[in-house]
C-alpha cells in the first residue's frame, strides 16, 4: 500500500478482513475497530486490515449496517469521470456478449455485480430505468447518469431519458428520501412519456417505466419464459401472478389450446391484456383479477383439474431472514395446491426471486409441497436468471432467482 492516500482509512477486524478478502465487497458495522480522517457521509474511503494491509476502497454509509461498499481493490485506482465510463463500458460490453440481439431490453447495471454497489440499471429499449440504493451512488450520480446513456450512445442505442425509481423504503437505510421521476440530462429535453415499448422473445410489450412493478418489468425470467413457451403447445395454462402477462403470453405464442392469467393486481391486469392484444393473441386467453391463494384455494373446492400446465412465478415472499419461515409456508401453500390441480403428467413452472429463499431450502419445500399433494415431481430442467444478471460465486446476494420445471407423476 502507498504510504500516502487521500481517502480516510477504516480499520478492520480480522474477521471482516477474511471476509474481504474471501471476494465479498461488504463491510459491516461491527468489524470496523476504528476510523481515521473525518469521512462524510457517501465518501469513498480506504479499508485496511489490523496490520495495515490495503483491502479497498469503498463507499462509506453510515446510517446502514453495510457500513462500507468496496468498489475496487486496486490502490492505484483513481475515481474519476474516467474510471466509471471504463466500468460502464465493461458492464455494456459484456452485456453485448452474453445478451447479444437481446440487448435491447436487458439489465445493464446490477448492482455489486457489476462493481456499482446499490445500482440497478435497465434498458427498454429508448429508455433507462435507474434504482439507488446506495449512498455513495447518489453522491456521483450527477455524473455517473449521462456517463451511461453516453456509452449506449456511442453503441447506437438512442437513449431519450433517465427514469429514476427510487420509490423504495430500503433507501430510508441509508438516509436518503424516496421519490421517482426523470433525471436532468443536461442539454436533452425530458420525455412527454415514461412508457415504451421493448421486444423480448419475438414478443412486444408496453412498458410503462413509471407505474410499473420494480423498474416497469422482471428482465430475470426472459429465457426461463422460453423454456415454458416450449412445453405449452396444446395445453391449458394458468399463469398465476401474471404482472404484464409475460409468461401466458410466452405459453400462447407457443401454441397453448388456452391461457388464463391471473393478478390482484386490476392495471397489471389491463396491461397484460393489451400486451395479448398488441400480440394477436387475445383469441386463446383470458385475464382474471384476483388473489391467487384464494383463486386456487377455490379451485380445488370444486374438485376440477381444468389446467394441465400451472405457472407460479410470486412477488417476493420473504425479503428478510427474520421471515423466511413464514414465506416458506406461502410458497408451500401455492405449490401444493397446484400440484393437487394438475391431472397426471401435467407440468408445473415454478419460481422464486428471493435470495433469502436459497435454493436449498426450496427445494425442500418443493418435497414437502409434492409430497402434501401426493405427487412425484419429475424435473425438467432447473433454471436461474438470465445472464444480464450475472452471479458473483463470492457474493450469495447477487444469486436470487430459483425457477424449476417439472412434470407430475402420481404416487
Amino acid at each position: 500500500m502507498k504510504s500516502q492516500r487521500e481517502f480516510p482509512k477504516f480499520t478492520i477486524s480480522a474477521k471482516g478482513t477474511r471476509w474481504v478478502e474471501g471476494g465479498h465487497p461488504w463491510i459491516y458495522e461491527a468489524e470496523i475497530l476504528s476510523e481515521e480522517g473525518g469521512a462524510e457521509n457517501g465518501a469513498l474511503v480506504d479499508a485496511v486490515s489490523e496490520k495495515g494491509k490495503y483491502l479497498g476502497t469503498g463507499f462509506l454509509s453510515r446510517n446502514s449496517k453495510i457500513r462500507i461498499r468496496l468498489v475496487s481493490r486496486n490502490a492505484n485506482d483513481r475515481f474519476d469521470e474516467a474510471f466509471w465510463k471504463r466500468r460502464i463500458r465493461y458492464a455494456w460490453d459484456y452485456r453485448k456478449t452474453v445478451m447479444g440481439a437481446d440487448r435491447s431490453a436487458c439489465r445493464v447495471i446490477f448492482g455489486e455485480a457489476d462493481a456499482f454497489p446499490g445500482l440497478t440499471v435497465d434498458r427498454f429499449n429508448d429508455l433507462l430505468v435507474a434504482q439507488t440504493l446506495s449512498i455513495g451512488i447518489e453522491r456521483i450520480k450527477p455524473m455517473l447518469f449521462p456517463l451511461i446513456a453516453e456509452v449506449l450512445n456511442e453503441d447506437g442505442a438512442n437513449i431519450r431519458g433517465i427514469f429514476e425509481r427510487n420509490d423504495v423504503a430500503i433507501r430510508s437505510l441509508e438516509g436518503m428520501e424516496q421519490g421517482k421521476g426523470w433525471f436532468l440530462i443536461p442539454g436533452v429535453p425530458t420525455p412527454e412519456s415514461a412508457v415504451t415499448t421493448i421486444s423480448e422473445n419475438g414478443i412486444e410489450y408496453l412498458v410503462d417505466v413509471e407505474n410499473g412493478q420494480k423498474t416497469g418489468f422482471f428482465l430475470d425470467q426472459k429465457y426461463n419464459r422460453l423454456a415454458v413457451r416450449r412445453i405449452a403447445k396444446d395445453r391449458n395454462v394458468l399463469d398465476c401472478f401474471t404482472h404484464t402477462g409475460s409468461f401466458a403470453l410466452n405459453a400462447a405464442m407457443g401454441g397453448a389450446a388456452h391461457v388464463t392469467a391471473v393478478d390482484i393486481s386490476e392495471t397489471a391486469i389491463e396491461m397484460a391484456k393489451a400486451n395479448a392484444e398488441r400480440n394477436g393473441l387475445l383469441d386463446r386467453m383470458d385475464f382474471v383479477t384476483a388473489d391467487v391463494f384464494d383463486l386456487l384455494t377455490n379451485l380445488l373446492r370444486e374438485g376440477k383439474k381444468p389446467y394441465d400446465l400451472i405457472i407460479l412465478d410470486p412477488p417476493a415472499f420473504t425479503k428478510s431472514r427474520k421471515t423466511v419461515n413464514s414465506a416458506e409456508r406461502g410458497y408451500r401453500e401455492i405449490n401444493s395446491a397446484a400440484l393437487k390441480l394438475l391431472p397426471p403428467g401435467g407440468y408445473l413452472a415454478t419460481a422464486s426471486c428471493s435470495h433469502f429463499m436459497p435454493s436449498e431450502l426450496f427445494e425442500r419445500m418443493l418435497v414437502r409441497a409434492a409430497d402434501d399433494a401426493g405427487v412425484q415431481l419429475r424435473q425438467i430442467e432447473q433454471r436461474q436468471q438470465a445472464p444480464d444478471h450475472p452471479i458473483l460465486w463470492n457474493v450469495p446476494e447477487t444469486d436470487y432467482l430459483k425457477f424449476y420445471l417439472f412434470q407430475v407423476v402420481r404416487n
